[in-house]
């Protein structure tokens, strides 16, 4: 894990020493990313130069230094990530007798071989693992970047005038003399809607996301000869209905146990010390139990835990953590502790960001760091296995949405709107005592905010996308915006092709769990310099799960199937059963308490008008009927808070 940066000047204007002193000013700002060691490539013929932070895994000697050289001197690259299965490609080239005599013991020096050996897209389809490439090809004159297949690791580019700058994080463009920090008003009401700016955009105009499993070429006329995607999750997707597993299902949990073994056995592979998060839900659970089924010693894992109940998993962690005989290390975190990392996240996530899960993410990365410098995650199980209460309550909503006709669907949507959810709290207090169990829920009011929307809904596309959404109209609360639908949300997404909650979960992958919950792991864990890795993303594990019949995934009752079936031969039933609670933080207490006179500050009438990006009506009623009790309105404010202590830092 590492960060890099640089650019592409076709008017090659800098002389050596001026785009050496310019590329270790830009690797400066992600210090963090890499803090064992820097390099800085520069030719100064072609104004092409790449900036690296080195955080030393693999080789941790001066052989694995970066950006580096291929055997030939053909090519020149840097790469923040991991290729985990470098020994087998090492294997293969040296079977074909095209492995040159090595220097080092760097998966990067493997890649370099594999490259001038098979060629770029052949190389990087051999590749496992997550990773974003920075590689210079010295005898056609060209620019490759390329990101990882499933979106782990980020790279961000964007054209100024004559030159390409491109970089891990936000913070390293901004170092560019030619870069112009013009904030795009629709990304703003994309970050408002969803909590994050959805790719292939970025909060700035100009600059995107590449995407993943896609290769970007700049040619030697400092040209962009387009995207080449060598994987993609549709294609994956399509295959894997054409072609489901046929096997049984006790076939396929052997299978799936197999390759889990695999995947997680090459993510141990470090020169450094290593461990892992664990919850004590399904997917930290089995990925640790696997991990110590093939350790010698105890696994050291690692949990925070929080003062209030609702929001503490600490303690089934530890009793995941005492069955499996990890080396098992914890934390409980007061509120202050949590609140002293509000003032961070500006800095540490770079680009606006909204869920409030990226404290405790932080909170838990920062403990392990204390003791490992890698840790592996559980991520990917929900989007992969249906792990998501809104998958079976999108389903539950359609349901409802195509039972009615739209004249008595717009009759009931009115009786909604005439009470405001307190009200409608107030009314369902005075019967609930006399009602089955079955009926009794929490949030009454909030939950007649999601039916009245539902019933509005105009398909499968616009339920899950309301069920995503903080805002209805985050258009009309930034001034000079326009609505912009994510990739992957458009309504022929939703087709028949594939069942709806299949569909919610490309759509996971594609945007919530990208742009979201990896972004949120690398930026949290990369800001104390810890190296994260997802096994269950691995994309030998991404075509598995989606060749496996749905109904293997997921059902409406039960989710995580196969995942379960093979983490209860490791864990009891008993320890992990429970409903999903989630990794959160209570925004909507500190909004109204602890960060009152923060939020105050941030949301003053005369500052937002001053600024010019949102509308202070609707954000002023927003605040006013949360702190009223008479709308939670947590996350939507949480988001607007989280632009404007970002606008704050980068003003």
């Amino acid at each position: 894990m590492c960060g890099l940066t640089g650019f592409f000047d076709r008017s090659a204007n800098l002389s050596e020493q001026e785009g050496l002193s310019l590329l270790a000013k830009m690797g400066e700002a992600i210090q963090h990313r890499g803090p064992d060691d820097h390099g800085e490539f520069y030719e100064p013929n072609h104004g092409v130069g790449i900036s690296f932070r080195r955080l030393a895994i693999l080789d941790t000697s001066p052989t694995g230094h970066q950006p580096m050289n291929s055997d030939s001197g053909r090519f020149t690259m840097a790469y923040n990530g991991e290729v985990y299965n470098f020994k087998r490609v090492e294997s293969e080239l040296a079977g074909a007798g095209l492995l040159p005599v090595l220097r080092g013991t760097s998966d990067t020096e493997i890649m370099l071989a594999a490259f001038e050996a098979w060629g770029v897209q052949s190389a990087v389809k051999r590749f496992i693992g997550m990773f974003a490439i920075a590689l210079w090809d010295h005898q056609e004159n060209c620019l490759y970047l390329i990101r990882d297949r499933v979106g782990v690791k980020p790279m961000y580019y964007g054209w100024f005038g004559n030159t390409l700058i491109f970089g891990s994080e936000l913070k390293t463009l901004r170092c560019h003399p030619t870069f112009e920090a013009e904030i795009d008003r629709d990304s703003l009401a994309q970050f408002l809607q969803f909590s994050y700016v959805p790719s292939p955009h970025s909060i700035y105009k100009n600059v995107f996301k590449l995407p993943s499993g896609t290769i970007l070429k700049v040619n030697s006329h400092g040209k962009c000869e387009g995207l080449t995607s060598y994987w993609s999750l549709d294609k994956a997707a399509s295959d894997g209905k054409k072609n489901r597993f046929s096997g049984s299902r006790d076939s396929a949990i052997a299978e799936l146990e197999t390759l889990l073994t695999d995947c997680i056995g090459l993510r141990m592979i470090a020169d450094v010390p290593l461990g892992a998060f664990l919850s004590g839900g399904v997917d930290s659970s089995l990925v640790v139990s696997i991990m110590q089924a093939q350790s010698s010693i105890p696994v050291k894992t690692f949990s925070v835990g929080f003062q209030q109940g609702e929001y503490d998993e600490a303690v089934f962690a530890k009793e995941v953590a005492k069955h499996l005989g990890t080396d098992h290390i914890e934390q409980y975190v007061s509120d202050q502790d949590a609140l002293d990392v509000v003032p961070l996240l500006p800095a540490m996530f770079d680009e606006p960001f909204g869920d409030p899960s990226q404290i405790p993410t932080y909170l838990v990365s920062k403990m392990a760091r204390q003791h490992v410098t890698v840790s592996l995650s559980g991520d990917g199980g929900d989007e992969l296995f249906g792990g998501y209460n809104r998958y079976s309550v999108a389903k539950k909503l359609w349901k409802l949405n195509q039972r009615y006709p739209e004249t008595l669907r717009n009759v009931m949507i009115a009786t909604l709107k005439s009470l405001p959810p307190s009200a409608w709290e107030s009314v369902y207090g005075l019967f609930r005592w006399t009602m089955p169990s079955c009926l009794k829920v929490k949030r009454v009011g909030e939950r007649i905010d999601v039916l009245e929307s539902a019933l509005a809904a105009k398909g499968q596309a616009d339920i899950y996308e309301r069920i995503m959404s903080h805002w209805d109209s985050p258009e009309a609360a930034v001034v000079g915006s326009q609505r912009r639908t994510p990739i992957g949300f458009e309504a022929q997404n939703f087709s028949n092709a594939f069942e709806f909650t299949e569909n919610m979960m490309l759509t996971d992958m594609k945007t919530y769990m990208q742009e979201d919950v990896l972004a949120k792991v690398d930026r949290a864990s990369m800001a104390v310099s810890l190296e994260a890795r997802e096994p269950l993303l691995d994309h030998r594990l991404v075509e598995f799960a989606l060749a496996l019949p749905p109904e293997w995934r997921a059902t409406q009752s039960n989710t995580k199937q196969l995942l379960r079936d093979v983490l209860y031969g490791h864990v009891p039933k008993e320890l992990i059963e429970r409903p999903k609670q989630g990794f959160a933080a209570p925004i909507g207490d500190w909004i109204n308490g602890a960060l009152q006179g923060w939020a105050d500050e941030l949301l003053d009438e005369k500052r937002l008008e001053s600024q010019g990006f949102l509308d202070p009506k609707p954000i002023r009623k927003m605040l006013n009927e949360h702190r009223s009790g008479k709308r939670n309105w947590q996350f939507a404010l949480w988001n607007v808070l989280m632009f404007q202590a970002w606008l704050k830092d980068n003003s």
